[in-house]
């Protein structure tokens, strides 16, 4: 068992979350507290209410972490789902805390620096402030066979560029619009969650490779990293509680 305020405390330091801008909804940090012992770490994605009640099944005392938290809808009544959501908490003694940027652009347990390592890229380096590139030596197709085993499911994927990447950049979940200054620093082949559908034909034109491997695929690295770094440091079990979405 741990103290809450304790695991929180160092989180917020070891992520840095107080520095850097992200969207207005993300409100990194702590959203929910609990009683204020940690009996053990769960890991997840999402907030949505399939997982607060898988989560809620584990037993009491648990502090939840997510990548997307409870609030990007902004300012809500707490009543149907949101509310619902609260209640479930509350009755497990849960605790949620939430990091978005933070976790992606972490050196450690960052989801774009693990998938990076994942897929075998060398000599990373930052891209855009949080995500990660570097070199591959191999050809496009190993590189989607590799995020294919990677990830767990199958790419979309745009051959717009050499079928041998040159320079791979990584950036998950919905990143897709960000493929313009992407290909400004350099990048050749694009591997990312998912983006709307003008970045399939911005590619093209630009002759980029883009790898769309899903938003939820490429972002289960980060939040198990770090419950698994919490959980040795502080003691306690952990678990991830996976409910995958297809996008």
């Amino acid at each position: 068992m741990a103290k809450l305020d304790a695991i929180i405390s160092y989180a917020n330091r070891y992520l840095k979350v107080e520095e850097g801008e992200d969207a207005p909804g993300a409100h990194n940090g702590l959203q929910v507290e609990n009683s204020g012992r940690v009996t053990r770490i769960l890991a997840s994605v999402d907030s949505g209410l399939a997982v607060i009640k898988k989560a809620s099944a584990a037993g009491s005392g648990s502090l939840l972490i997510v990548h997307h938290g409870l609030f990007w809808g902004g300012v809500q009544p707490v009543t149907g789902t949101f509310g619902r959501k609260l209640e479930l908490m509350r009755a497990a003694d849960m605790a949620l805390y939430s990091v978005h940027l933070p976790l992606d652009a972490h050196a450690t347990v960052g989801n774009n620096v693990l998938l990076g390592k994942a897929l075998g890229l060398r000599r990373l380096e930052p891209l855009l402030g949080f995500g990660r590139s570097g070199s591959f030596a191999g050809s496009r197709d190993e590189l989607v066979r590799r995020v294919m085993k990677t990830t767990g499911r199958v790419p979309q994927v745009c051959a717009a560029g050499p079928e041998r990447p040159r320079r791979v950049g990584v950036i998950t979940g919905g990143a897709g619009d960000l493929l313009e200054k992407v290909a400004a620093a350099g990048i050749d082949t694009f591997v990312t969650g998912e983006g709307l559908q003008w970045t399939w034909l911005r590619a093209e034109e630009l002759g980029v490779n883009m790898i769309y491997g899903g938003h939820y695929a490429t972002e289960t690295f980060g939040v198990q990293a770090l419950a698994a770094h919490l959980a040795k440091k502080f003691r306690v079990p952990w678990q991830f509680v996976d409910h995958p979405v297809p996008l």
